[in-house]
């Protein structure tokens, strides 16, 4: 008989787990029913949560389940199908949802699959609004009332409202063309039709790969956490760049014309630089992540521009914006907040302002994105409980008596995965060697200490 499953929660990105086994169908079902009954509270009669999903093969089965939890709590499920996260995001604002909730597991394997919510602004959800819901979870939503009769929630087709983003998006490429081709890795996932509509025509030829909509091969081997066939292809067709979104597209991995990868954030710095030309960015400020290389803070400080750090995780960098209501943010890994344009990081809208400012300046891609890093090294361990990290001594120890050797000269982070059952661990100096070392014997603690 099977052990008594823990209830599944928030993480750092929206609730996840493997679909059908965490993430099961009456789970789906019941958080549905719990984010109607919390967000569509109180804005009126008419209450309505946007629907949309990735590629991934349980995909339909938890749309179906989460439609009927909505609906069961007197909400209309307005469903768009397969689209982007950060489409479904523009539209519940636009549209005047009460909320939107997004099926995707962004990165992650085929296997896995998970609820991103967002509010009626198209904004990732706070704490408070979380654990108001995981509440109402824990008392598996018996005090949410059941409407009968015509009450009951209806579910409706909104797919065509998905052309609302795409003009939005090719609006921002007007005139922006490149000499050479440009190739795009759709990693088989959420980006794949609208892809093809926004970049077709902004090079002498665009070649699409893993573009179909395939829920199978969503993230195999290809896409932002897997660029090489990327690079390969960039260095076989002579493209001044390339670029590859994650599964759900919130996020956007570039490729140079030397085939060299192009993270996050070499991107912050060209558009930090583009929106300081514009007199753009508020108060020359950018905001990242504790993830973000040395270098970037130290060029961008010598170019007038201050970088504020947050916890890792978009809703942190864009929770940091619009306190002080500044203009770019972004994480390492590529998601890029553009705040006057998305809500939320949007992979299509990174790609579009890049291949804008390209187009501009006349420049190879490589020039114009080059970065004189740190030496960070970033390890994962899987452990059997990510939990127990927070409450171990040795860990902290260690950690504290690297931080010691590094000095001024370097950074440590050791944090579990709010995505995935791993500890983290980065050290950063401007000594590779010793960034390696230090890496790998924290790793070894960890190993130690946590069983992995």
């Amino acid at each position: 008989m099977a052990g008594k499953q823990r209830m599944i929660a928030f993480g750092t990105d929206g609730i996840r787990g493997a679909a059908n086994v965490e993430l099961t169908t009456e789970t789906t079902m019941l958080v549905g029913k719990c984010v109607a009954a919390r967000m569509c509270s109180g804005r009126g009669a008419m209450k309505r949560v946007l629907i949309g999903k990735d590629t991934r093969v349980s995909g339909d089965m938890l749309e179906a389940a989460l439609m009927a939890g909505i609906c069961s709590a007197g909400a209309d499920a307005w469903r768009i199908g397969v689209a982007p996260t950060p489409t479904l995001a523009f539209l519940t604002k636009s549209l005047n949802c009460d909320c939107g909730i997004m099926i995707s597991a962004s990165h992650n394997p085929v296997e896995d699959n998970g609820l991103k919510v967002f509010s009626s602004q198209g904004l990732k959800l706070d704490e408070d609004a979380e654990k108001d819901i995981e509440k109402l979870m824990g008392a598996k939503g018996k005090d949410i009332p059941l409407p009968t009769g015509d009450n009951v929630g209806n579910i409706l087709d909104k797919a065509a409202q998905v052309n609302m983003y795409l003009a939005h998006v090719r609006n921002m490429l007007r005139g922006a063309y490149l000499d050479k081709p440009i190739v795009v890795d759709c990693a088989y996932g959420a980006a794949s039709r609208l892809a093809k509509k926004i970049f077709k025509e902004r090079a002498p030829e665009v070649i699409f790969i893993h573009s179909d909509e395939d829920g199978h091969k969503i993230n195999v081997e290809c896409g932002s956490t897997r660029p090489q066939r990327l690079q390969k292809k960039v260095l076989e067709s002579g493209a001044a760049l390339g670029f590859a979104f994650d599964g759900d597209a919130d996020r956007c991995i570039f490729v140079n014309e030397l085939g060299q990868v192009v993270d996050g954030d070499q991107i912050m710095l060209l558009c930090a630089r583009a929106l300081k030309r514009q007199n753009q960015l508020k108060d020359n400020t950018l905001v990242s992540t504790v993830m973000s290389n040395m270098g970037l803070e130290r060029t961008l400080a010598a170019e007038g521009i201050t970088m504020i750090r947050t916890p890792v995780g978009d809703k942190f960098v864009l929770r940091e914006m619009l306190a002080h209501d500044y203009d770019l943010g972004g994480e390492q890994s590529g998601h890029i907040i553009f705040r006057r344009l998305a809500t939320t990081g949007d992979g299509l809208i990174t790609a579009a302002q890049t291949l804008k400012i390209v187009s501009e300046s006349g420049k190879p891609f490589s020039e114009l994105t080059a970065l004189e890093r740190s030496a960070q090294f970033l390890k994962n361990v899987r452990v059997p409980d990510k939990e127990a990290f927070f409450e171990n001594k040795a860990i902290a120890a260690k950690v504290k008596a690297v931080e010691k050797k590094l000095g001024q000269n370097g950074r440590v982070l050791v944090r579990p995965s709010g995505t995935e059952p791993k500890v983290r661990v980065m050290v950063e100096t401007w000594d590779e060697s010793l960034a390696e070392k230090l890496t790998d014997e924290i790793i070894a603690t960890v190993r130690d200490e946590l069983g992995a």
